[in-house]
């Protein structure tokens, strides 16, 4: 059903592109209501318009946040024009029928962006204009809501089209709009209030596919606020996916003085160490498994050195991640023009919560936090400071491996990993097949484990090769076989009391 704009009710922050659309209003007859900065620019269009004023017979009041909230605005917008009791109410309280609705919100994420004072920001935080806008989508039968300026040529056409008519499915599609409009602002504000980083349909990023080919994938985020691109192609699907599980990981090495740098693959560590200066770092993170890291993503805590590039540039990786680098070093690294160099922001705001689609719903959880809740010697002997050490080090790093997983730590360096397996003595087997696949020595390593050991198995396959020093979450019936067979063999065993499983 057709039906003709007679009214229009506008109240927007931003004026562009709205000459058009009230001069094609004007030409059609169509009386115009609004209010302040609005009704001037109007107004010095050369066209008349009646104030807000004369419907509430209200002034705007307390420095402008009332000013359209009243019954005389709300009752023009909410009337039902089939209800007989609804009109007669119009009639008797002198309100008028509004037609159109053309609101825009105050700049409430653009102000974040421009300062840090609350009081500046609090008040960016829009009353009547949501409102509005919820109320014009909800009564779309009888009129047509606008709530984003992009939006204003294509009305122009249709009035001039269809002679100042919409149609049902016209003001249907303008309100659903008009709802995705008011439901990103209130994230935004959600987020300044909570600390969450809830994504906005505002920020969707369509990315050239998803995981694979024939998958659309799309991002929804401003990555602008975590990292500076310094060169290379658009990030992918799996960039991001690896992106975000190198940055988790850097996280946890955020106060360690020295060097770190680490290999992702696959949304697994394949790579890691620590060591005295960065290209130490890099050789032996690459060391630890040079198959794996080809194509991989790549990330360190320190400043990018011109030794330490010309090493990187030496393998094909996909992303490289560090807080800064040296002038020469990024000449060095910029010579394959796909290659793509992020610089992550100091304090880049990153999500303290994650979420998983599933069924017919979605699973959240917060970020898995911390290392350890209590360090429990339980073997046959204490730990050394070195082994101490190395424990804590191989948790953090299991901690970032697919569950089941475990962890092969040898002088802060990872020899040996096994990830995603099906049982927690296969996720031991790999990682000791690929320890020795590149030539590691297991004697004096220390091992980590993402959860309990049900069995002594690998307890007993760990000293076969030579691991003296265990660090697991405890919990399983059986933990007391594990300890009795460290006690008995005079191994280390740590119970950390917190499992980090990672699906």
């Amino acid at each position: 059903m057709q039906k003709k704009i007679q009214s229009a009710l506008i109240s927007v922050f931003y004026k562009d592109g709205l000459a058009p659309l009230v001069q094609q209003l004007h030409e059609q007859n169509v009386t115009i209501y609004s209010t302040g900065g609005t009704q001037k620019f109007i107004e010095q269009q050369g066209i008349a318009c009646v104030p807000v004023e004369n419907l509430t017979h209200f002034p705007s009041i307390l420095g402008g946040r009332v000013k359209t909230l009243h019954p005389c605005v709300f009752g023009g917008i909410l009337a039902r024009r089939d209800n007989e009791q609804d009109l007669a109410e119009m009639k008797e309280f002198k309100i008028p029928e509004i037609d159109l609705v053309i609101v825009d919100l105050y700049p409430f994420e653009q102000t974040l962006k421009q300062t840090s004072e609350e009081k500046l920001i609090i008040e960016k935080i829009d009353i009547g204009g949501p409102s509005m806008i919820r109320a014009a989508g909800k009564n779309y039968k009888d009129l047509v809501v606008i709530s984003d300026k992009a939006d204003y040529a294509g009305l122009v056409d249709l009035l001039k089209a269809q002679q100042g008519a919409t149609t049902l499915e016209q003001r249907r599609s303008y309100a659903a709009k008009a709802f995705e409009v008011a439901m990103n602002y209130d994230i935004a504000i959600n987020n300044f209030f909570n600390g969450t980083i809830l994504q906005t349909l505002n920020d969707k990023q369509v990315m050239r596919y998803g995981e694979n080919p024939h998958q659309q994938g799309s991002f929804y985020g401003n990555l602008d606020e975590v990292f500076e691109q310094l060169n290379g192609k658009a990030l992918s699907y799996n960039n991001l996916v690896d992106v975000d599980g190198a940055v988790q990981l850097a996280l946890e090495f955020k106060e360690e003085k020295e060097p770190v740098f680490a290999i992702f693959k696959h949304t697994n560590v394949c790579g890691i160490a620590i060591r005295p200066t960065l290209k130490q770092a890099w050789d032996a993170a690459l060391a630890g498994d040079p198959e794996s890291a080809f194509g991989g993503v790549i990330i360190t805590n320190k400043t990018v050195d011109k030794a330490t590039a010309d090493g990187i540039s030496e393998i094909f990786f996909e992303v490289l991640i560090a807080p800064a680098f040296e002038p020469e070093a990024l000449e060095i690294l910029k010579a394959k023009k796909n290659r793509i160099i992020l610089q992550i922001k100091p304090d880049a705001p990153l999500a303290k919560t994650s979420f998983k689609s599933i069924l017919n719903g979605t699973l959240v959880q917060d970020i898995d936090k911390g290392n350890f809740d209590k360090w429990e010697e339980v073997g046959g002997r204490e730990c050394t400071q070195e082994e101490k050490e190395n424990l804590a080090f191989a948790n953090l790093v299991c901690k970032h491996l697919k569950s089941n997983a475990i962890a092969l730590i040898k002088n802060k360096q990872l020899v040996g990993k096994g990830c995603g397996q099906t049982s927690r003595v296969d996720a031991l087997r790999h990682s000791i097949e690929k320890a020795k696949q590149f030539d590691f020595d297991l004697h004096g390593a220390v091992l980590a484990s993402d959860a309990f050991f049900p069995f002594d198995d690998c307890v007993k396959l760990a000293h076969a090769e030579g691991i003296e020093a265990i660090i697991q979450p405890g919990g399983s019936i059986r933990d007391k076989d594990s300890i009795a067979y460290c006690k008995e063999n005079n191994l280390a065993m740590v119970l950390t009391g917190q499992r980090h499983f990672r699906h």
